[in-house]
């Protein structure tokens, strides 16, 4: 169970509703965004509570490392879990992940978010380098 506040951004609603529900119900508090526009205006007002941005990252207009880079400059520190569709080789090698990056491959169950959710959480401060922009 969790405390922590969490963005979410996902373009696919169903996807987004299932990925909310399973975080709050293991305790955490969920702001969601169905793009990069809507992220960054929750962000604006929940900076100071956000623990983790979870984003696909391949979305309309602005990506989700793009949206990433974005809100770690206004957050130093800030954690990020990715995730996609695709593979996480595919996403390195096409260059829009780093090697190393937090990563969930999509299609995932309730059970692997919240469990990668709280891993990457988790991750002690001097190990945080990827995880953390």
């Amino acid at each position: 169970m969790g405390s922590e506040t969490i963005l979410i951004v996902e373009d696919n609603a169903a996807l987004r509703r299932l990925a909310c529900r399973t975080l709050a119900q293991c305790g955490y508090t969920v702001i969601a965004a169905a793009d990069a526009t809507e992220a960054l205006k929750a962000f604006s007002g929940e900076a100071s509570a956000l623990d983790l941005l979870l984003t696909d990252i391949v979305m309309p207009g602005m990506s989700g490392p793009m949206l990433a880079s974005e809100l770690a400059s206004r957050r130093p520190g800030l954690l990020v879990l990715f995730m996609s569709g695709y593979t996480d080789e595919t996403v390195v090698g096409q260059g829009l992940l780093q090697n190393g990056a937090p990563f969930l491959q999509k299609p995932f169950t309730s059970a692997g978010l919240a469990s990668k959710v709280r891993q990457v959480l988790d991750t002690p401060r001097a190990q945080r380098g990827s995880a953390a922009l």
